[in-house]
């Protein structure tokens, strides 16, 4: 079971490739882990990543940690808890990306150059090849053209948060593909965010980028206060 992962925060990864096995049915429900020891070697990874992504786990209701027992597969729970679970978590990887993006397209706004909107340019037209296709893909694409506006605003710090939650972005974002099929279509916001780079137009840059965020996050409150 030992695979090599990614660059970069490993937690994300680990918690990624347990719920991937929890989903292959690799323990059946009410099943015992292997312990913190056995899992860090069988995955290759620290203890203490086997330690925190079983932790995130445990909080969706996905694992049962029982002191002084171990740690259990626990019964799915019934469907409108797991869609309020679900939704409650896109919401907040939303957050994350409000926080990382508005500012990152702020400052790609001062400091793109004309080659690098052509290559922004490329990597929104693949975005909306993509779109109404494979979910994984459209995700893959569409996470392409944020990084890129995240790369262009020359700040490391910045790029390195977005790359660390990347795969937990992935994640909430293919589920939301699948599980939620009204998702509002916010192509003309990403247009919008585009258009501005190229002037140059950081206000407008932002206010596209709130926008892109905003219209799903309405919708995902709106039904998180329907339940």
């Amino acid at each position: 079971m030992t695979q090599e992962f990614r660059h970069g925060p490993l937690v994300p990864q680990v918690e990624e490739r347990l719920r991937e096995l929890l989903r292959q049915e690799r323990w059946p429900v009410g099943a015992r882990l292997p312990n913190e020891v056995r899992l860090a070697a069988e995955l290759g990874v620290g203890r203490s990543s086997v330690r925190e992504a079983v932790r995130l786990l445990a909080r969706e209701g996905l694992l049962d940690v029982r002191h002084g027992a171990g740690t259990f597969v626990a019964e799915r729970p019934a469907e409108p808890v797991e869609v309020m679970l679900r939704r409650a978590r896109l919401l907040e990887v939303y957050e994350v990306r409000r926080a990382l993006e508005v500012e990152a397209a702020r400052l790609a706004a001062r400091r793109v150059r004309p080659e690098d909107a052509e290559a922004l340019t490329e990597r929104l037209r693949r975005r909306q090849e993509l779109l109404g296709g494979t979910p994984g893909e459209f995700v893959d694409a569409d996470l392409e053209f944020h990084r890129e506006v995240v790369e262009l605003s020359g700040n490391a710090v910045l790029l390195g948060l977005f790359d660390s939650v990347r795969p937990l972005l992935r994640e909430a974002l293919v589920d939301a593909v699948v599980h939620e099929p009204d998702l509002p279509d916010v192509s003309c916001a990403h247009a919008d965010l585009l258009a501005a780079l190229h002037r140059g137009d950081a206000d407008a840059a932002i206010a596209a980028t709130e926008r892109n965020l905003a219209d799903v996050m309405r919708m995902i409150s709106e039904k998180v206060a329907e339940q």
